[in-house]
């Protein structure tokens, strides 16, 4: 779940990520432990990493 904070980010880069930080909180809460579970926050931290790259892509390019 550490991987998912957006607190320590620039306000720009907390708007893309809090969704995805609210999501994964939910998943958490919600599901059991195990593998699949284990998969599908990893594959929501590689969404997010690519999404905050996008945004400063964006913002580079602005």
């Amino acid at each position: 779940m550490k991987w998912l904070r957006h607190d320590h980010l620039p306000p720009h880069l907390q708007d893309v990520v809090k969704p995805i930080d609210a999501l994964a909180r939910s998943l958490d809460a919600t599901l059991a432990e195990g593998p699949e579970k284990t998969a599908g926050m990893r594959k929501l931290i590689e969404a997010k990493d690519c999404f905050v790259r996008a945004r400063i892509e964006q913002d580079e390019e602005a």
